[in-house]
Formats: structure tokens, C-alpha cells, sequence
């Protein structure tokens, strides 16, 4: 394929979205920022934190004054749509290709990472990426390694080799396949012998995994890589239209009418359940694709397969928690489904960590799953927080574009060594259900419980006090209960704003952006005198994180006892959960209280004492006694403190903050 067919691609799917008069005005490590950010904003092309891409640049040596080649590539862990020009790992080229000599075979490729701080061209802190050879060793000015649903489909397809030929005839194009081996120092050398065995070849499919695709300038790269992504796509539609509109085997199960509501209800007990070691926050999804493949026929086996591309399972793990429930089964019964999986989802993944684990491994992580599948219903999604929630849903949805390809590129029945097998692999390890490879289990886990992927864990930064749970601030549109809301959020909670004042509460949610991330807060409309708000406030709390765990009420007005009915609902929600819960009760009684009458204090205490005695000992109860002059900062420190960790002793207690009584 010549460089000129580059020039205006024929594009179905994707766009280019090239701007000239940007681009005109860029450095090359300017326009490697731009290249990659556009290649990141299209979760077709790549998904998040997947893939990367490199430029081979010449810039003046700074302890000699001579040109050099630098190879500028994406730095470890970054995303390619928000990437900036620091966040690329500098390394001189001639000094990383000198690492071969080095070089003492696959077994010791892990040591080799430690050697790329010797290359470093001008002190960059940012730390190269165990993918760095990957575009090190291939001769080309600018590469692009992405991770398309599309071109993992033929990468993980039974029959990928040939139809990759098939491709390359019908396209025109040159591309070569590579079968699997984990990305490192070793599969860096595969790439540049299989560019040197296949002249003139315009890409490379990396079995089960991903592509490879290159070009001499910014813009030839950046083509080169839409144009094979689009076409690949194109080849795979064309196999859809033969095979009609059945997918997955057909549809086994119907979807719920009710489902979205369903899906609330259920939440809080299966957030309960898979929160057995850690606290997770969940994210629903019913979506076309998803329900279309929870649905079917194939979806049950089709997921204990498991994913394929490496940057699928390291967050979704081996495989998905399927959770057989016919459509007409009752909520009960699917509780008790949720139990038997998971009892048997636990088990099995502990078994694999068993039978792979060698004895410098990382020790057993979370056993329990980041994605569950529940036919009629649709996906969750965990992760320890919401962004983190979305974006493993994110990825499954991927990887069932990825197995929906492969099953629609499915001809003739698979026999004899699959093309993703490498020389030195166990052709049986490898498993195939309707022509979809997922990766053997064995190199699931040395990706997953990889030392490289352990220190990318180990460099991420603390959790803060109240990360991983969810507030509901009952009048959180004004005074106390707003500064607890921004306090709340500050110290990594995920803060539902519930006032009656339902615009104001959407304001203060708005305000909270300035100190964690949108998707970390929400707001709603409650109305304590209503049953029926009180209970809609609380189902947009699990609608929108999956659960609670803070309940605090700012706007009490003592002698008025509308707390107890929340208090009752709440307590029920936890109860789903299991995993405990905490409620303070702030008293705005100043008056009283500082006068020196103590009804206002008494009453509290016998609010918070009898509601602690209904509900607890599994939910804490304590209230906050505001006195006269009042520092709105220090009431929700003293409130957010009875309701975090630190106070998981105190419980039934009534804390007086403000002017001496």
C-alpha cells in the first residue's frame, strides 16, 4: 500500500479528524501528543489507558551538542486521550538498542525494564513502559500499537491467520501476523525479525491481542492506522451481513421491561456481597450490546472463556461473574443465585491463582469479580470508584465486540494449533468456542500477577479517609450541609446532595468538582415529610453509586422526629448491603442549647439512642449538638469524623460543638 493511497482514505466508520491548521503549528513531540490524543478520543480505535504510540525524533544531545535520535514513547500507565507532552518516557534510541547485547533470553526479559532509566535522554522522570521495545526494535519513524474491538476480533479469531490473508487480499494491504507472547524485551525482537522476514509489509497483528501499524510522518501514521482499523471493520460487517442478525447462538432470555428498576433493587445486596474484602462502587449498564449478549445463548460459556487482550482482564480479571436467572425468577431467587456464583466464582479464582502461582508471585488479590453478568437484566461494572466502575464496564463491552467478531468471522470448525499459539506454548492451553481464542490461563495470570503490573499498582497513590464509600447529605444545599458535602468529597467520598431545594442541591454537587471528579457526586431532590421521597432520594444514591454507607442529616429541627423514617429506611438498605453502614444527626436547636436548656440536647441524645438501639450494632448512630457561634468547617469535621473510620467504635453518642453551653 503506498503512502500516496494514504493521502484521502476511504473511511466507513471512523473519522479523520486531522486538523491541518493545528498540526502546522506543532513540534513533532507536539504533534506525538496530538496524534495520540486523537487516536485516544475514539473508544473504537482505542480504549482507555490501552495501547500506545512512539516517535523517533532527532534533537540536539544537551551534553555534546549533536543530533540524536530520541525515541519519545508513551510513558507507563498513561491514556493516549489526555496524554500531554510530559507524559512521554524520553530515551536515546542508540543506547536502547544497545540493550540487546544485554539480552539473556526470555526468562530474565523482566530485568531488562530496570535498564531503561540508563537510557533516559535528558533526566525525564516519566518511566518508560514495559511496551517500550515494542516500538524500539521496529524500524519505522512513528508507530501506533492500539487495541480496536475489530482488530482484537481477528487477532483472537480461530482461524485469525487466514482471514488476516484473506483480508490482505481483499484490501490490498501487507499486514503480518505474530502469534501471542507477553509484550516485553522478547516480543520487541519478534516484531522487528517479523518487519525483516516481510518487506514491505504495512502492519502486524499481534495474536490475541492487538496491531501494529506505522508511517513516516505524524499524519502517515496517524492514516495508515484509521485506515486499517476502518477497513478491518469493514471485513468484519461484511461476515455480520452474510450471517444475518443472530448473534451469540440467538436469544435464550428476554430482557426485564422492569430491569432498570430491578437493577437498583438488587444492587445494594450484590455490592454487599462482592465487597467481602473490599468496599467497591458499581456502575449499571443494560445497554444494546450488553443485553444482546447477556441474553443469548452462547453468553454463559462465551464468559467463562475470558477476555483476550491484556489490557481487557487486568481489569475485568480472568473472566466475568455469570449469574444464571431466568427471566421470570423471582428477586429472591436471584439473591440466592448471586450467593451460589459467587461462592463458586471465588473458589475457581482462587484455585487458578493455586495452580500458577510460583513463590516470588504478589499475593492473592480480591477474589471476587469487577464485572457481573445477569441475563434479563444487563452488566455491573466495580472498581473502587466511579470513573474506575465505568471504565471496566467500559472494557467488557469491548470485549464483547471482540467475541462477536470472531464469532461472525467463524467458517469451518477450527482443528489443529491455533495461530495464536506460539513455538514454545502448550497448544492445549488455548480455548475456543465459536471461533473466539481467549488467552490460556497460564498467561492470564503472568500478565495479571506480573511484577511490572504490580509495581504500576504499588506507584499509585494512597486512597484518602472516605474513599471507596458513598454519602447521602440530607441538606446539603446550604450551611452545614454543604461544607460536610465538600468536606466529604475532599476526603474521597462519593457525595449524594439531597435538599429540598432541588436546584440548590444540583449547584452544590456542581461545587463539589473543584475538589474530586464529576463523576464522584450527584444530587437529588428529598422532602422528609414524604415516605415516597425519602425513598426515591435513597434509590438515586444506589442508581448512581450502588449502594450507601453514610447517611448524615443536616437539617433536623428538633422536636420534630421526621429523622426516624429515613433512619428506618436507611437502616434497611444497609442491611441489604451487610457491610454496615454509619448516620450522624446534626441539631440546629442553637437556641436552646445556648440559653442553657437542655431540651434540645436531651431530645437529641434520645433520638440518637433509640434509633442506635433499633439498628445497630452493624450501623453506628451519633449526632452532632450545634451550640452558638458555630464554625460551619468544624461541624463537618466532627461530623465526618463520627461517620468515618475512626470513630468505628462510637456509636449512641452526641457530640456539642460551638460556644460553651
Amino acid at each position: 500500500m503506498t503512502q500516496a493511497a494514504l493521502v484521502s482514505p476511504t473511511l466507513k466508520f471512523l473519522e479523520d479528524r486531522w486538523n491541518r491548521k493545528v498540526a502546522d503549528t506543532l513540534d513533532e513531540p507536539e504533534l506525538l501528543r496530538y496524534r495520540s490524543n486523537l487516536l485516544g478520543s475514539d473508544l473504537r480505535i482505542t480504549n482507555f489507558a490501552g495501547g500506545n504510540t512512539s516517535s523517533k525524533i532527532v534533537e540536539i544531545d544537551p551534553l555534546n551538542g549533536n543530533p540524536v535520535e530520541v525515541l519519545w514513547v508513551k510513558g507507563s500507565g498513561g491514556d493516549l486521550g489526555s496524554i500531554m507532552r510530559a507524559g512521554f518516557a524520553t530515551l536515546y534510541q542508540d543506547k536502547f538498542l544497545s540493550l540487546e547485547r544485554s539480552y539473556k533470553g526470555v526468562d530474565t526479559e523482566d530485568d531488562m525494564v530496570a535498564m531503561y532509566a540508563l537510557c533516559t535522554f535528558r533526566n525525564n522522570p516519566i518511566a518508560a513502559s514495559i511496551d517500550t521495545p515494542l516500538h524500539g526494535f521496529l524500524p519505522f519513524r512513528h508507530v501506533d500499537h492500539l487495541h480496536p474491538d475489530w482488530g482484537i476480533a481477528l487477532a483472537a479469531s480461530g482461524n485469525g491467520k487466514a482471514k488476516m490473508e484473506q483480508f490482505n487480499r481483499e484490501f490490498g494491504h501487507s499486514l503480518v501476523w505474530v502469534p501471542w507472547q507477553r509484550p516485553g524485551f522478547e516480543l520487541g525482537l519478534m516484531l522487528r525479525k517479523a518487519v525483516q522476514n516481510n518487506p514491505g509489509c504495512d502492519g502486524i497483528v499481534l495474536g490475541g491481542h492487538g496491531l501494529f501499524t506505522w508511517g513516516e510522518t505524524q499524519r502517515d501514521c496517524y492514516l495508515s492506522t484509521l485506515t486499517v482499523i476502518d477497513r478491518i471493520g469493514q471485513f468484519i460487517e461484511r461476515h455480520g451481513v452474510a450471517k444475518g442478525k443472530t448473534r451469540f447462538g440467538g436469544e435464550c432470555t428476554v430482557a426485564r421491561i422492569n430491569r432498570k428498576d430491578l437493577a437498583v433493587e438488587i444492587a445494594p445486596y450484590l455490592r454487599g456481597r462482592v465487597s467481602a474484602q473490599n468496599r467497591w462502587i458499581a456502575s449499571f449498564s443494560d445497554a444494546e450490546d450488553v443485553l444482546q449478549f447477556v441474553n443469548s445463548a452462547h453468553a454463559k460459556d462465551l464468559a467463562y472463556s475470558g477476555t483476550s487482550c491484556p489490557d481487557h482482564f487486568i481489569r475485568t480479571k480472568i473472566r466475568p461473574l455469570f449469574v444464571p436467572w431466568a427471566s421470570v425468577s423471582s428477586v429472591a431467587e436471584l439473591k440466592t443465585q448471586i450467593d451460589l456464583s459467587l461462592a463458586e466464582y471465588r473458589e475457581q479464582y482462587g484455585a487458578y491463582y493455586r495452580q500458577f502461582a510460583l513463590s516470588d508471585s504478589p499475593a492473592l488479590r480480591d477474589p471476587n469479580p469487577t464485572v457481573v453478568l445477569i441475563p434479563g437484566l444487563g452488566m455491573y461494572s466495580l472498581g473502587k470508584n466511579k470513573t474506575e466502575a465505568r471504565i471496566v464496564g467500559e472494557f467488557y463491552k469491548n470485549a464483547i465486540h471482540v467475541m462477536e467478531g470472531a464469532s461472525l468471522l467463524a467458517e469451518d470448525e477450527v482443528t489443529g494449533t491455533l495461530p495464536q499459539c506460539g513455538e514454545s506454548m502448550d497448544p492445549a492451553s488455548f480455548r475456543v468456542f465459536t471461533n473466539y481464542v481467549a488467552l490460556p490461563p497460564i498467561e492470564a495470570f503472568r500478565i495479571e500477577y506480573w511484577a511490572m503490573e504490580e509495581a504500576k499498582l504499588r506507584r499509585q497513590p494512597p486512597e484518602k479517609l472516605l474513599s471507596r464509600r458513598v454519602a447521602l447529605v440530607v441538606g446539603g444545599a446550604s450551611e452545614i450541609g454543604r461544607e460536610t458535602a465538600l468536606l466529604a468529597a475532599a476526603q474521597g467520598a462519593h457525595v449524594m446532595v439531597a435538599d429540598e431545594d432541588e436546584a440548590a442541591a444540583a449547584s452544590v454537587a456542581n461545587e463539589l468538582t473543584a475538589v474530586t471528579q464529576k463523576e464522584f457526586v450527584a444530587s437529588t431532590a428529598i422532602d422528609l415529610r414524604s415516605g415516597e421521597s425519602i425513598a426515591y432520594a435513597l434509590m438515586a444514591t444506589v442508581a448512581a453509586f450502588g449502594g450507601l454507607d453514610i447517611l448524615i442529616e443536616t437539617t433536623l429541627q428538633l422536636p420534630s422526629f421526621a429523622e426516624s423514617s429515613i433512619a428506618d429506611a436507611a437502616a434497611k438498605l444497609f442491611a441489604e448491603q451487610g457491610l454496615g453502614g454509619t448516620i450522624v444527626f446534626v441539631s440546629q436547636a442553637n437556641a436552646d442549647i445556648a440559653k442553657g436548656n437542655s431540651m434540645g440536647e436531651s431530645s437529641l441524645s434520645q433520638i440518637v439512642s433509640s434509633v442506635a438501639a433499633s439498628i445497630g450494632p452493624r450501623v453506628r448512630v451519633n449526632g452532632i449538638g450545634l451550640a452558638t457561634d458555630i464554625n460551619l468547617a468544624e461541624c463537618a469535621e466532627a461530623a465526618l469524623f463520627l461517620a468515618g473510620p475512626r470513630a468505628h467504635s462510637i456509636s449512641g453518642q452526641v457530640l456539642t460543638v460551638g460556644g460553651l453551653i
